[in-house]
């Protein structure tokens, strides 16, 4: 045995001479010979491709390879770039040596009733705010989902392609409540990523993580499904539905709005958030679920909104302490803490302190799942709630109302326009409109953020009394007047307490 141990090392070590003694007579060849052409032969393929193995549907062992699933989806992802234009007003002007000249010195030279008035700087135009991000182009006429935090409030939306084309994009709709928007560009024969069921996706599976983090355009991560169902409290809306899909994959600022992809080429959800405590990549990312994107896009091309069913219930998740300090003979599922006026829930039987289980027989072992579940339905819409009563399973058929209370579609109020040119308004009554000698007007309460506060020098207490030459006395003549236009606004006002009217223009 010791001889042919010994004969085996001689023949590897004989091997490795020759192999060392070859390697370098080639290299010396290549240094030497400088007047010969040289021919360099590149291995086409090596024996190993990948350092993991899977199964394929046919039973054999494969290379796990991203190559292929990379290039069908790369073409369909984009960069987007979204420019706010915001004023910059006097009043915000700080001068920088406004301290020194409020010294008590300058007093003892110049007297007690000094004051130095600086002069005042020239109102500075419109400036810009840029931010980037990604975007799924989900359908080959142009259709691209992204994250609403991309183009939130945006003047100007620029998307650039895989192949470097640039086209301009508008708002087709938006979902504060999941951070999702859908913008389009005006071109057809797109390359696009079909969405698949994401209930189908599996805590452990493989995911690619596509788009344009520090904008270092078409970038690919790799990692795997981490969880499913979890809420990190990230969206500031109070009909805020989180249930998001957590994942290794690298994902850093600019990756807002990109796909996350399995490995056939589906998307599995819309990159949307990081857990990090330095703003960049700290182990894990956040994606809004494909079946969510899904009834949101729907809903968003259809009626221009997001209709969604409610419960009307206040929930909270179950675990080992509420367990026992409310008796529970469950350890997991949605606790009933409080039931709503107008409850579509409660109207049918359930009461507090029951704990929901199922929906439609799918398990919701927490509340973000249930959200989930149930902000996939519009009101009408008709789920079976499986609940847990003292230890006791109870079947409610529960039909889902919308946040009025009422089982129909809601419309598109007046809410999303003001919302759009930031302010809160009030009819002013005669007495004022007598004094101002005005036929009637709508009064600026409160400026947020907004076309207005962003594009034009307009104060609180403004009163409006024309858009574009029209006259406005109540909110929904307001409403009426710009859902009708596109382009160029001209607003016409007084203030109570200045002489004159005004004029404000910004574009819709």
């Amino acid at each position: 045995m010791e001889g042919n141990a010994m004969k085996k090392f001689s023949l590897l070590l004989i091997a490795a001479i020759l192999g060392s003694a070859l390697t370098i007579g080639t290299f010396k060849l290549i240094e030497t010979d400088n007047s010969k052409s040289l021919k360099i032969e590149h291995i086409s393929e090596t024996p190993v491709v990948g350092a993991a193995y899977t199964v394929n549907q046919n039973g054999e062992v494969v290379p796990l390879q991203f190559t292929d699933v990379a290039k069908k989806v790369m073409p369909a992802v984009v960069n987007i770039k979204s420019t706010q234009l915001y004023r910059v007003n006097n009043r915000e002007y700080q001068d920088p040596f406004r301290h020194f000249f409020d010294d008590d010195i300058f007093k003892h030279f110049f007297g007690p009733d000094f004051r130095f008035e600086s002069p005042q700087p020239q109102q500075r135009g419109p400036q810009a705010r840029v931010g980037t991000g990604s975007g799924v182009i989900i359908n080959s006429d142009g259709y691209i989902v992204t994250n609403n935090h991309v183009i939130h409030n945006a003047d100007d939306i620029e998307v650039t392609l895989d192949d470097n084309r640039v086209f301009k994009a508008k708002v087709i709709g938006t979902d504060p409540s999941t951070d999702l928007a859908l913008i389009q560009i005006k071109e057809k024969d797109l390359p696009y990523v079909s969405l698949v069921n994401s209930d189908e996706v599996q805590v452990g599976e493989w995911v690619l993580a596509i788009g344009n983090p520090f904008n270092l355009n078409s970038t690919v991560t790799a990692g795997i499904v981490s969880a499913k169902g979890r809420n990190i409290n990230i969206l500031q809306d109070q009909s805020a539905i989180e249930s998001f899909i957590q994942t290794d994959a690298a994902i850093n600022p600019g990756n807002s709005g990109g796909a996350l992809v399995n490995l056939k080429g589906g998307l599995v959800g819309i990159n949307t958030a990081i857990a990090s405590p330095t703003g960049a990549y700290a182990g894990y990312g956040f994606a809004v679920p494909a079946n969510i994107v899904s009834k949101v896009v729907e809903d968003l091309l259809k009626y221009g909104m997001v209709q969604r069913g409610y419960l009307g219930l206040m929930i909270r998740d179950v675990d080992g302490n509420l367990a026992k300090e409310k008796g529970l003979k469950v350890t997991e599922g949605v606790y009933v803490d409080s039931i709503a006026a107008k409850s579509a829930a409660g109207d049918v039987g359930v009461k507090e302190n029951d704990v929901i289980t199922h929906v439609n027989n799918i398990e919701v072992e927490t509340s973000a799942k249930l959200l989930e579940a149930i902000g996939r339905h519009h009101p009408g819409d008709e789920v079976m709630l499986k609940v847990n009563r003292d230890g006791k399973v109870k079947e409610f058929n529960v039909t889902l109302r919308n946040q009025e209370g009422k089982t129909n579609f809601s419309e598109k109020g007046s809410e999303d326009m003001l919302e759009i040119l930031g302010v809160e308004l009030e009819e002013i009554g005669k007495g004022l409109s007598r004094k101002l000698d005005i036929e009637g007007g709508l009064k600026i309460t409160k400026l947020t953020i907004g076309k207005l506060s962003r594009h034009t020098a307009v104060k609180e207490g403004f009163i409006i009394t024309k858009v574009d030459g029209q006259s406005v006395k109540t909110i929904e003549k307001l409403i009426e007047i710009l859902e009708s236009k596109e382009g160029g606004v001209m607003i016409e006002g007084v203030y109570e307490d200045y002489p004159g009217s005004y004029y404000y223009a910004f574009g819709l």
